[in-house]
């Protein structure tokens, strides 16, 4: 779950961690009035989606067309009135869509006198089951191409969580710090470590997967202040922290992910042209592996679960009927808590609801597995039955193969 940039800095303030001071804008009549609780003359207004890049994105429409989610602004009236401008506009970075996203709450803050710009995270490595702190001595949104550019001015150090602090020391802070120039006895330093300790800690008792501070900046006395956060907490801990996950902002989710989300689907959208519904999550990829492997690409990572509803099945298959990417759904269950016929059920009756507008193919095994083919042949639906999971990916790719043949002769024609 991603965390605005306003809320990021509500948690970092809240462990002793220096941030700029600001108020956030979610409706143009307020944006006057928030202002005023600012010091001036020079504020920074920041358009709140949950993508990077703001400031080298572009608004597409609205009175700041053309221009980027982050602006630097002279006096209270400039600044609300580029709040009012962002809000309810769509802007479009590297990272979101083609479409861009509607900017629903805007972030202004005062602006800090910057000496120094830094890079500093702490992510979950999944492959070394460790957290790992990452840092740069050139921060700013140009971190990326740094990573490329320059591989080896990026910091990397694996935390042991067996010592005590969770991995912290002050060796790790000190290393950190001579990478990123700071004098080994200076104050900045010790503000480094001391910064570092609180990080850490935050990212552990919070279960968070990533802690982001680009830039991390070294203020003109020394100080260090977070200027931009990004956080992402751990969908599986947040039973454990009731107060983040009532921070998550819906409208930042595609409506697919808002639909599976409500009812307990594990779902993320790809970039493929095979819808799959399967259940179980290692199931799920060795299903996406196996169509990669036949010469497809799959359109989603869809897990039913072990014990899903007629209910939920239906949901499922609407959500990738509603994709219209999809030319070809896969269907790969296989039955031990689950029951082969009540997802051939489900299937049934959200095929007969929405239309079934692409070619379908489904694979049964377990528990229920012969009455669950017998529903699906009785449906009177042009279902494909595959008797094996290699079998059932081949047929998918050619039926997409052939979807996409069809939609591409019927386009001719309309040109012609």
């Amino acid at each position: 779950m991603k965390l605005h940039e306003y809320q990021a800095k509500k948690l970092l303030r809240a462990e002793g961690v220096r941030v700029p001071d600001g108020v956030v804008v979610s409706r143009p009549e307020r944006a006057e009035a928030a202002v005023a609780k600012l010091k001036g003359p020079t504020l920074v207004v920041k358009a709140q989606i949950h993508a990077g890049g703001r400031g080298k994105g572009k608004f597409l429409d609205g009175a700041r067309r053309g221009k980027g989610g982050v602006a630097v602004v002279k006096g209270h009236a400039e600044a609300a009135d580029t709040a009012r401008q962002m809000l309810g506009a769509t802007l479009r970075t590297l990272q979101t869509s083609e479409n861009g996203q509607t900017v629903r709450k805007v972030w202004i803050e005062e602006a800090s006198r910057i000496a120094r710009e830094l890079y500093l995270s702490i992510l979950l490595d999944r492959a070394r089951s460790r957290l790992v702190i990452v840092a740069a001595a050139e921060g700013g949104m140009g971190i990326e191409e740094l990573a490329a550019e320059k591989p080896d001015a990026i910091l990397r150090v694996a935390l042991e969580p067996a010592l005590p602090g969770g991995g912290w020391s002050l060796y790790v802070a000190r290393r950190l710090a001579l990478g990123l120039g700071f004098p080994i006895r200076s104050a900045t330093a010790a503000d480094f470590a001391a910064l570092l300790r609180a990080l850490v800690a935050l990212v552990q008792k919070r279960d968070l997967s990533l802690l982001e501070l680009n830039p991390l900046a070294v203020l003109e006395d020394g100080t260090l202040a977070a200027l931009d956060a990004k956080v992402q907490a751990d969908d599986s801990a947040l039973f454990r922290h009731p107060d983040l996950a009532r921070l998550e902002d819906p409208h930042e989710m595609a409506a697919a992910e808002r639909e599976a989300r409500i009812h307990d689907l594990s779902y993320v959208k790809l970039d493929g042209e095979i819808g799959c519904m399967v259940n179980g999550a290692g199931l799920a990829m060795a299903t996406m592996d196996l169509i990669s492997l036949a010469g497809g690409e799959p359109a989603n990572f869809l897990d039913v679960g072990g014990g899903a509803s007629q209910e939920k099945v239906e949901a499922a298959f609407r959500i990738i009927l509603r994709d219209r990417a999809v030319k070809a759904i896969l269907i790969n269950i296989f039955g031990g808590i689950m029951r082969c016929d009540v997802i051939a059920e489900g299937v049934v009756a959200a095929a007969r609801a929405r239309g079934l507008r692409v070619p379908l193919v489904v694979r049964l095994e377990g528990t229920k597995a012969e009455e669950g083919r017998r529903i699906l042949a009785s449906s009177g639906l042009a279902i494909t039955p595959a008797e094996g999971l290699h079998e059932a990916a081949v047929l998918a790719v050619e039926a997409s193969r052939s979807a996409k043949a069809r939609a591409g002769r019927g386009s001719a024609g309309r040109t012609r």
